[in-house]
């Protein structure tokens, strides 16, 4: 795995923490317990954070990066993403915050300071634009996103689901 230091600062991982050897994470990163970060990843941390919870899974050849921060913007965009969210294959998080349960569809581009609250689902290949808020509890869809419905309670008992079964596939993974 490529995990490397950027201005002396190296990235972070908890307990049961993966990264596969494809991956490149870089900067100031931390990665929670039970969190996978899959082959292919690009994670730069290096002009801002990223921040990745518990039990969540950064699918294949996704980008995570951050905004610097400046003068005009002492806190830039940081990348937060929470507990047990599975982002899907090739999605783009740029300087966005990512609540717990959620799952962030394959190819979807989630820009700076867009908000995405607790339980939320984002269709595959969905765009949302900076400083758009997602509320909890519904499926987003389109370019740019729109709210389309609430979420059964078979989906959101599904977030539980892909988290769970991604710990399980990590560890197969990490113990092989």
């Amino acid at each position: 795995m490529a995990i490397g230091k950027f201005n002396d600062i190296e990235p972070k991982l908890e307990s049961g923490a993966w990264v596969h050897e494809s991956a490149q994470v870089i900067g100031e990163i931390s990665i929670g317990e039970n969190s996978s970060v899959w082959p292919n990843v690009a994670a730069r941390g290096d002009v801002n954070f990223i921040r990745i919870g518990k039990e969540s899974n950064i699918q294949d050849n996704s980008t995570l990066h951050v905004t610097h921060k400046s003068e005009s913007d002492p806190a830039g965009a940081p990348l937060i993403i929470g507990d047990r969210v599975t982002v899907g294959h090739a999605v783009i998080l740029h300087g966005c915050t990512i609540g717990n349960d959620c799952l962030i569809g394959m190819g979807a581009i989630v820009l700076d300071r867009a908000v995405i609250e607790d339980r939320v689902m984002v269709g595959a290949g969905s765009l949302v634009p900076p400083g758009k808020v997602l509320r909890s509890g519904y499926l987003y869809v389109g370019s740019p996103v729109k709210e389309i419905r609430p979420l059964s309670e078979g989906e959101l008992a599904g977030f539980a689901y892909s988290a769970n079964n991604y710990v399980k596939l990590m560890k197969q993974y990490r113990d092989a």
